[in-house]
Order: structure tokens, then C-alpha cells, then sequence
């Protein structure tokens, strides 16, 4: 069974989509807003959530999860 590259986030009263993006990638929050933005279409573009509504939060690799043979020969010395 295959995992999901998602995880289900339920919002609370107040959230915004850049403190979820916070939440779950820290330093990388830019790009985690526009993945999680990109990852629910359906869901309007709002300064704060109300609370209860299900959001799909993208699963992105780290730049620390790439292994040294995913890099190029002059990185991985």
C-alpha cells in the first residue's frame, strides 16, 4: 500500500496559510505556501481560516533528505 503524499490538515479558527506553511516546513514556509495553495484548489484564498476545513498539505523533500548520489560529482566530494 502506497503512502499518501499528503497529510490532512484541519484548520483552526485563525489560521492563515502561511503559519500552516510554517508549522510544517519552518525555514521553507515560501514554498510550503505555494504547495499547500496548489494542493487545494477548491479552497478560496482567505486571510484566516475558520475553523473545520480540511486542508491536503504536500509531503516536499528536504533539500537535506537528497542523498549524495542524487547530487552532481562536484557536491557529493
Amino acid at each position: 500500500m502506497a503512502s499518501s503524499p499528503y497529510i490532512q490538515y484541519v484548520t483552526q479558527a485563525g489560521d492563515r496559510w502561511d503559519t500552516i506553511a510554517w508549522a510544517y516546513y519552518g525555514i521553507d514556509f515560501m514554498a510550503g505556501i505555494n504547495a499547500i495553495v496548489a494542493a487545494n484548489p477548491s479552497v478560496p484564498i482567505v486571510g484566516a481560516f475558520d475553523a473545520g476545513i480540511s486542508l491536503q498539505v504536500p509531503i516536499l523533500q528536504k533539500a537535506s533528505d537528497v542523498s549524495s548520489s542524487d547530487l552532481p560529482p562536484w557536491e557529493s566530494l
